[in-house]
This record gives structure tokens, sequence and C-alpha cells, in this order.
């Protein structure tokens, strides 16, 4: 091996290392879970991961923030965190994260669903990274028991640590971009930024029916299983679920055309009413000025400093 510090724990410590990760995430999604159940119906939508149709007035500068520039803003710096190499810059970027998300008084809970919806993701890197970066001059590496071929580089786990806070730090501005304006607002500021307005009127109708479709799909599946349907691996069971797949198809389809009727009986000519008037005013600038400089302060202490 190369110039690398080698340590050499007892093997009965490597179950630990492994095992209370992994007690740990099981105890956060059961706490999650009970969170879910507790804040929601049964007949409600478990909808967390996009903003409210309606307006909801707040008090916060974010949400007083013109939604162009806020739009921008948050691209520009999420862009800067991505450039991080060091996980001290990269965790003041998550605690950036955590500042913003205070002042603009977001539901705590719809922001641990957001992050349990990358915890997957991230989770891989802490258990693979540390047993796979190889050795560089310098590194401490754990063996244990002796076993070179089982090497714990705790550079691994840096490495793996600077992804999960940028990728939460990331995600947890997802809450200020969302959560501060009404999804009909970001949309039309997306189209005003230059984005083609029927990608916007795509997205805005889709969010407005999946919910319908779903219900749908479900009163399908609970006419399925009231006449003895059960799933099960044989030729029959994907016959009956490419009918149901067929159906909901049609019957998607069908109503989407009484929709479009409807809008057309209304007026639709290819737009929609815009939702608000959007003006950009100084303190719009100078917030992202000061947001941005945030971000070039990072960076800077990135490459700086360390």
């Amino acid at each position: 091996m190369v110039d690398a510090r080698i340590i050499q724990p007892p093997l009965w410590q490597l179950p630990l290392l492994i095992l209370v990760p992994l007690a740990a995430a099981a105890i956060m999604a059961v706490w999650l879970r009970r969170i879910s159940q507790g804040q929601n119906t049964p007949e409600e939508e478990r909808d967390w991961s996009v903003p409210s149709l309606d307006h909801e007035a707040g008090s916060s500068i974010l949400h007083r923030w013109d939604v162009r520039c806020k739009i921008i803003t948050i691209l520009i710096y999420s862009f800067a965190v991505t450039c991080l190499s060091h996980l001290g810059p990269a965790l003041a970027a998550l605690g950036v994260s955590v500042v913003l998300l205070k002042i603009a008084k977001t539901s705590f809970k719809s922001v641990l669903f957001r992050l349990s919806a990358i915890t997957g993701f991230v989770g891989m890197f802490l258990v693979v990274m540390p047993f796979s970066v190889p050795a560089h001059p310098g590194d401490q590496v754990l063996i244990f028991g002796g076993m070179e071929w089982l090497s714990f580089n705790l550079r691994g786990l840096a490495i793996a640590g600077l992804i999960a806070a940028k990728a939460a730090a990331i995600a947890l501005l997802m809450e200020p971009l969302l959560s501060t304006a009404p999804l009909p607002v970001t949309l039309h500021g997306l189209s005003r930024l230059g984005a083609p307005e029927i990608v916007s009127q795509m997205v805005l109708l889709s969010y407005r029916y999946l919910h319908v479709f779903v219900h749908e799909a479900r009163r399908m599946a609970a006419g399925m299983r009231v006449r003895g349907f059960r799933k099960r691996t044989d030729l029959e069971t994907l016959r009956a679920v490419a009918n149901f797949l067929g159906m909901l198809f049609v019957r998607s389809f069908e109503r989407t055309e009484r929709v479009f009727e409807a809008m057309r009986a209304r007026g639709y000519k290819g737009r929609f009413p815009e939702p608000g008037r959007l003006r950009l005013q100084a303190r719009d600038v100078v917030l992202a000025a000061v947001w941005l400089a945030v971000a070039t302060a990072l960076i800077v202490c990135d490459r700086v400093f360390y």
C-alpha cells in the first residue's frame, strides 16, 4: 500500500461501523412515516413536493421577492455549491440553506420529507466510497483484523460527506423556491425568463389533474380487488394489468378531451391569464446581490483557505 497511515482496529468494530448508520437511517424512516400519518387524514393526498396552487400570503422577505430574480439567484447559487471541493465550505453552504429555511418560515415536516427523498442515493455514497476509494499518500486507512482487502479509507468518508452536504444544501433550497410562491406564479416567472409557455401550461395542467387520475386508478384497482383479482406472477396477472393500464389511458384521454373542450368554450386561445403582475424592484436586486456575494465567499473560502 502507498504511504498511507495504517490503523488496525479490532474486527468486532466493523459491524458497529456499518450497523450504527443503518440503524439511524431506519429510525429516521420510521419517524418520518409516523409524522406523515399524523398530519394527513386517510382521504388526503400526501403531497409535499410541490407548492400550493392557491395563493398563500407570507410575511418573509422571500415571499415578497420577485420570482424571476429568485429563480435565477437560486440556480446560480446551486451551481456555486456544486463547485465546492472541501467539506468545510460545503457544511457552511448547508448552514446557509438552513438559515434561509428559517427566514422563509417553511414547514419543518416538508423539509424532512424532501431530505428523505435523497437519503437512499446519498447513503449509497456513505457506504460504498470509504471501502472503494484508493489510498493516496497521507490518507488514514482502517484495516480491520489485518484484512487488507477490507480497508476503510477515511478520505473516502470525507468525500462522501462532501457529496451529502452539497446534495442536502441544494435540496433544501427547493423549499424557499417552491413554498414561498404559488405554483402558477413560479411557472409564470419561468415563462417570463424565456422558458416555452407551452411547457409551463403542461406542467400546471399535469399537476392539476394528476390527483384526479390517481383517484381514478385507485377506484379501478379497488373494483378489481372486489371482483377477486390478486397479484400473482403468471400470465393472467400480466393480462389484467395490461387491460387496467389500457383502460386508464383511455379514460384519461377522454377526460383530457373534455377538459380541452371546456377550456376552448371559456375562451382559451393558447395562453392562460397571468396569475399576477411581476414587478422587479431595487430590493429584489439587492437581495440577489447579497445571496450571490455569499456564494462568491464560499467559493473563495474553498479555493484559498483549504
